[in-house]
């Protein structure tokens, strides 16, 4: 049983590429398109801070110390700049981390804080977090028993997937164990209740990919895309993916790479 977390992935060879997971994940959600990827770039995919295997949040405002932390592990692999790849809470941090002037390019996989101004479905979907959190510490020390049916596994894939058959049990597992050891659900749940989503639209001048899943169940098409649809880059290439979920690195690997790929090599 891999019970080990671990901060940052690298590997791959071209120009540098940064792959952000959502919140509560782990570096590891990207494995199934990490090979296509490092044909094309050299990738570098952290472990986000407060998050199992990541640094620990600094002080300050906790939008703030997550681009820090992020722009730390930019610094210490060499990247002045990077594409930038975020899927769901990283793909927010990608559009902070272009306002900064540190991403070539963004592809944002179902970025979080697009909801509309007033949208009651914000609060339920944070609470969702605190909930899953308290379910899967009760789960984690059974998550290889848990994800070693084909019922388990489609349960542990609620959330992030409508295609799980091909994800490895193993990977599920560690998900899993990685939910129930996030240090950052309360105080990000917190944070974002109190303060609210913000793109400095005008900062970002790259280029912006956006994708979404039609069947995502986190964040639901098109209402959560609102405010990156209507105000923050409407602009952008828009990639709408029939029935797919939250995570379409983990639903169909081979077409996300691609639209990486052929976003990042234009």
């Amino acid at each position: 049983m891999d019970t080990t977390f671990t901060p940052a992935h690298r590997g791959g060879a071209g120009s540098p590429l940064v792959c952000l997971h959502g919140f509560t994940d782990t570096w590891r959600t990207w494995e199934l398109v990490l090979p296509a990827l490092e044909r094309r770039h050299d990738v570098l995919a952290p472990t986000l801070a407060g998050h199992a295997g990541g640094p620990l949040l600094g002080a300050g405002p906790l939008d703030v110390a997550l681009v820090d932390a992020v722009e730390a592990a930019m610094d210490d692999a060499g990247f002045d700049t990077a594409h930038i790849v975020g899927n769901s809470l990283g793909g927010y941090l990608a559009f902070a981390l272009a306002a900064r002037g540190r991403a070539r390019s963004v592809v944002a996989l179902a970025p979080a804080g697009g909801w509309a101004k007033g949208d009651g479905t914000v609060g339920a979907t944070l609470a969702h977090f605190t909930t899953m959190q308290d379910l899967l510490r009760l789960a984690a020390p059974r998550a290889e028993e848990i994800v070693a049916t084909p019922e388990g596994r489609r349960r542990a894939t609620t959330f992030t997937a409508e295609r799980w058959e091909h994800i490895p049990a193993a990977l599920l597992a560690h998900q899993m164990r990685g939910v129930a050891a996030c240090e950052a659900v309360g105080p990000l749940v917190a944070f974002a209740s109190e303060t609210g989503w913000h793109v400095d639209a005008e900062a970002v001048r790259c280029p912006v990919r956006v994708v979404w899943g039609t069947e995502d169940k986190l964040l639901a098409w098109p209402s959560a895309a609102a405010r990156f649809r209507e105000e923050w880059v409407p602009h952008a290439d828009w990639v709408v993916l029939d029935g797919v979920g939250h995570c379409p690195q983990l639903d169909v690997p081979l077409e996300t790479a691609e639209l990486i790929g052929g976003f990042t090599a234009a």
